[in-house]
């Protein structure tokens, strides 16, 4: 636990930090992804490829299309039918963040501002794949958004 937290904290190069979200997602994809979607199973994920293409990409200075490349490679070619973008105000980020920020959530208000209209451009360049969700209305409101994005993707599942 304490060397995770040296690790959150800690100034890793660009390159460097991209590179090991890419071998986690490599193991990710190898040991867990690929077994559930060979049984049938529906994957949910919290972070994939598109956060690696934005913060890494978009905001990190490093190449959004060599990402794509290196992503592609890590995850075996497998990518999500819906990728669901929460987008928030810098005011109620800044508002909901927690007290003790990691690595990622301490750098600047500048990173951070690059890392949503790195987000919004990626949505707006695949809009059907990346669903915007406001989620600067309260979580009901938020789970009607998030239920109306992905009822018809399950529904076709089911058929």
């Amino acid at each position: 636990r304490a060397l995770w937290r040296q690790f959150v904290r800690a100034a890793i190069d660009m390159r460097a930090e991209a590179l090991l979200f890419m071998a986690a997602r490599a193991q990710l994809v190898s040991e867990l992804v690929k077994p559930a979607l060979a049984r049938g199973e529906i994957v949910i994920s919290d972070r994939y490829d598109l956060a690696t293409l934005v913060y890494q990409g978009h905001a990190g200075g490093l190449d959004p299309n060599v990402l794509r490349l290196v992503t592609d490679f890590a995850a075996d070619g497998l990518r999500p039918d819906l990728t669901l973008l929460f987008d928030v105000s810098p005011a109620t980020a800044a508002a909901r963040r927690k007290p003790t920020p990691d690595r990622l959530e301490a750098r600047s208000d500048d990173y951070r501002e690059r890392v949503r209209r790195g987000f919004l451009a990626e949505a707006a360049a695949d809009p059907l794949r990346i669903r915007v969700v406001n989620a600067n209305v309260g979580i009901d409101e938020v789970a009607v958004a998030v239920d109306a994005a992905v009822e018809p993707l399950l529904r076709e599942r089911r058929s």
